[in-house]
C-alpha cells in the first residue's frame, strides 16, 4: 500500500509540472499527433477503398472470365462460350422465362478530374438489358436509362462527383464517338458508381469486339448455386473459365490495392515516428533534469526508485496518448467520409470514400503509446537512479 501511495504521489507530482513546462511538451503532442495522423490517413485510404469494393457484388452473382485472365480488362468471351454459360446449371430466370446473365463489354476511355484537372481513366461498360436485374442494386437518381442502340450513356454518381462534364444532357466524346448523358444511377456506394454505363451492341461497334465480350454476370437460384456452375464449367472443355461469385472477384481485386497503401502507410508512419521519438527523448529528459532536485528530496526521505519511474512513465504515455487522440481526431473530422478515386484493378478510377472506424484508432493510439513507452524508457531510468547528492545541490 505504502508502494501504491509512493507512485501515485510520484505520477500525481509529474503531471501537475507539465504546467511549467507547456512547449516542450505541446512539441511532443504535436509530433505524435502528426505520426498518427499521416499512419491513420493511409488506413482510411486503404480502408475505404476495401469497403467500397467489398461492398460491390453479391454472393448470388457469378462473375465468369478468362482463366488466367485476372481481371475484365485482359478477358475475352466468344459467342459459344456466352451460349453455353447461359445453359448452366443453377441460373435464375427472369419474368420472360429466360436466364438471368448480362454479357458485358468492358474499355477504358479518358476523363478529366474535377479536384486537378488531371487526365484519368474511367471505366466504359457495355451492358445487356439485364445487367440492372442481375445486380439488383442498381437505381437511376437521375434522367433515364440509355436507349438500345443509340449513343446514349448513363453515369455512376462517383464519375459524376469526381470527373468534369459528365452531368446529364451534356455530351461527351469517347472512343471517338459523342455520347449523351441521359441518366446517373447510384449503386449503394459501390465501384459500380465509378463507371460509366452505355448499350452494349453499339459499344460493340465501335470498340471493334465483333460479338465478343469480356465477362458475364449470371444470376444464381442462390449462392449454393455456385459450385455446380463451376463443376458444369470444368466439364466441358470449350469453357475452362474462371468462375467465381461477384462478391469474391471484387473482394480480391480491393486487397492487391489496399496492401499496396498499408505497404506504404506503415514504413512512412514508422519513418516519422523516430522523428517523434527524439522529441519525446528530449522532452522528457528535459523534465526529468528539472525534477532532479526534487526526485532526490523524496528518495533522502524514503521514497523509493519504481514510483520515480512510473512517474514519468506515466508523464511520457500521457502526452503521447494526447497525441494520439489529437491526432485521430484530426484525420476523423478532415477526411473519414472524404471523397477519393485511386485505380483499381483494371486500371480505371475507382471512386470511394476514406472510412475511419474505432479499429483504425485503436492502431494509431497503440503507435502513440509506443512511442511514448520508447521516448519514456531512459529518462524513467534516469529518475529512478537519481542520485541523493543532488537533494543538496543549489537550483
Amino acid at each position: 500500500m505504502a508502494l501504491l501511495s509512493q507512485i501515485g504521489a510520484v505520477t500525481s507530482m509529474n503531471i501537475a509540472s507539465l504546467r511549467q513546462r507547456v512547449w516542450p511538451s505541446l512539441a511532443t503532442v504535436v509530433a505524435v499527433a502528426l505520426v498518427t495522423g499521416v499512419l491513420l490517413g493511409f488506413l482510411s485510404l486503404a480502408n475505404g477503398f476495401r469497403a467500397t469494393l467489398d461492398g460491390t457484388g453479391s454472393d448470388d452473382v457469378a462473375i465468369v472470365i478468362r482463366k488466367g485472365g485476372g481481371g475484365e480488362l485482359s478477358s475475352v468471351l466468344g459467342r459459344e462460350q456466352q451460349q453455353l454459360i447461359a445453359e448452366g446449371p443453377g441460373i435464375a430466370k427472369g419474368a420472360d422465362g429466360k436466364p438471368l446473365v448480362s454479357g458485358e463489354l468492358y474499355i477504358v476511355v479518358n476523363g478529366v478530374r474535377r479536384s486537378n484537372g488531371i487526365k484519368a481513366n474511367m471505366p466504359l461498360r457495355g451492358v445487356g438489358p439485364n445487367a440492372e436485374a442481375v445486380r439488383g442494386a442498381i437505381k437511376i437518381v437521375e434522367g433515364r436509362m440509355f436507349t438500345p442502340g443509340v449513343a446514349e450513356i448513363v453515369v455512376g454518381k462517383g464519375v459524376h462527383e469526381q470527373f468534369e462534364g459528365f452531368d446529364v444532357g451534356a455530351t461527351v466524346r469517347l472512343s471517338g464517338t459523342d455520347w449523351k448523358i441521359v441518366g446517373m444511377f447510384d449503386a449503394g456506394g459501390s465501384a459500380f458508381e465509378s463507371e460509366l454505363w452505355a448499350d452494349i451492341t453499339l459499344l460493340q461497334s465501335v470498340a471493334n469486339r465483333g460479338s465478343s465480350v469480356q465477362t458475364m454476370r449470371v444470376k444464381l437460384t442462390s449462392p449454393d448455386q455456385l459450385m455446380a456452375l463451376q463443376d458444369y464449367n470444368d466439364a466441358d472443355p470449350r469453357l475452362k473459365l474462371d468462375v467465381r461469385s461477384e462478391k469474391a472477384f471484387y473482394a480480391s481485386q480491393a486487397r492487391g490495392i489496399s496492401d499496396i497503401v498499408l505497404y506504404l502507410g506503415w514504413p512512412l508512419a514508422i519513418a516519422m515516428s523516430f522523428g517523434a521519438l527524439a522529441g519525446a527523448l528530449n522532452t522528457m529528459y528535459a523534465s526529468v533534469d528539472a525534477r532532479m532536485r526534487e526526485t532526490a528530496t523524496l528518495r533522502a526521505i524514503g521514497f523509493g526508485g519504481l514510483p520515480a519511474f512510473v512517474g514519468t512513465m506515466a508523464e511520457a504515455l500521457l502526452l503521447s496518448a494526447i497525441g494520439g487522440i489529437v491526432g485521430a481526431v484530426g484525420v476523423y473530422f478532415l477526411f473519414d467520409g472524404l471523397s477519393a478515386s485511386t485505380l483499381g484493378a483494371g486500371f480505371a478510377q475507382v471512386v470511394f470514400s476514406l472510412k475511419m472506424t474505432p479499429a483504425l484508432v485503436i492502431q494509431g493510439v497503440i503507435l502513440a503509446l509506443i512511442i511514448g513507452f520508447v521516448g519514456g524508457f531512459f529518462p524513467a531510468l534516469r529518475a529512478a537512479r537519481a542520485p541523493l547528492l543532488a537533494a543538496f545541490k543549489a537550483t
